[in-house]
Formats: C-alpha cells, structure tokens, sequence
C-alpha cells in the first residue's frame, strides 16, 4: 500500500474502519543539530521577539522525517493503518535535538 494512502490517526481507533490485526510498534526519528548561523541570527530575534523562523522550518522537517520513517516501518510491516500516533523530542547532546515518531501498526478493513 503506497504511504499516501496509510491512514494515519492520533487516536486508538479508526472511525468508519474495523482493527483487523495489530502487527504492533512503528517508530521513525532523525536527529538534527543546529546551525552556528541559525543560531546568531536566532539570537538577535529573541531580543526583539517572534518566531524563529529558521528553527520552525528546521523541526518541520524533521518532523516530516520522522513521519516518512515510522510510515515505511509501518508498511514494512504490512499495515495500512497507524493509531496513536505521537511525537516527542528529547535533547541528545548541546545543539542537536532527536525527533521520534510512534504509534502502533495496524491493519484495517471498512465495518
């Protein structure tokens, strides 16, 4: 099943869809650090205040990242579905940060 068609959804069941199988955890994550550039410019913003929109643009990719990764595990795995899915990030070293994406793999079919 392409990616484009996964479903893809925050909570624990599929509206409209019967769990037919649950081939259990789908994970994806990258890791990015930042930029020295990023960084001065992103200091001189926070002393007038708004977004930083180089950080935004950095997470958002990421996140895509992640996403795109936990799908193809997902897929791998024979699912075309994915509940609960869930996003968390954790600092793993000084200026580099790991976004991971989860949620459980499962298969569905219309009720």
């Amino acid at each position: 099943m392409a990616k484009d068609r996964m479903i893809v959804v925050t909570t624990e069941v599929v509206p409209g869809q019967r769990i037919l199988e649950v081939l259990g955890l789908a994970r994806g994550n990258t890791i990015r650090a930042r930029h020295l550039g990023r960084d001065i410019m992103a200091g001189l913003k926070s002393m007038v205040g708004g977004e930083i929109k180089s950080y935004t643009d950095l997470l958002t990719k990421a996140r895509e990242e992640a996403l795109s990764r936990m799908l193809e595990e997902a897929e791998d795995m024979g699912a075309n579905a994915v509940v609960n899915l869930r996003f968390t990030t954790s600092s793993v070293m000084q200026g580099a940060a790991e976004l991971f994406a989860y949620g459980t793999a499962v298969r569905v079919e219309p009720e």
